[in-house]
């Protein structure tokens, strides 16, 4: 079994910055596909931002040119860095690693983002 533990979440400013963190109980070198998604009140859950073994980034297109993923193998953990954030950014945040022998993957527990003056 794989745990994911999310942290940074908050409540933060228009414009406002906050950094996500997904640490996981073992070597992220093992997942091909770690990503962040989110689900807003009375929506379905959305992928947010994906970074593949290689490297290889995938943004939700409401989220180009403000959000980067990375990750630090050393560290086991994933992040995502959120910059001028806006309101409609309001969500649980949700980290997934996708495992070769489970393709559905794991997810941490969520962590809220609220972005509000």
């Amino acid at each position: 079994q794989v745990q994911l533990v999310e942290s940074g979440g908050g409540l933060v400013q228009p414009g406002g910055s906050l950094r996500l963190s997904c640490e996981v109980s073992r070597s992220i070198s093992s997942f091909p596909i770690m990503g962040w998604y989110r689900q807003a009140p009375g929506k379905q859950r959305e992928m947010v931002a994906s970074i593949t073994w290689g490297g290889t980034r995938n943004y939700a297109d409401s989220v180009k040119g403000r959000f980067t993923i990375s990750r630090d193998n050393a560290r086991n953990t994933v992040f995502l860095q959120m910059n001028n954030l806006k309101p409609e950014d309001t969500a649980i945040y949700y980290c997934n690693v996708k495992a070769t022998d489970y393709p559905p993957g794991y997810w941490g527990q969520g962590t809220q983002v609220t972005v509000s003056s």
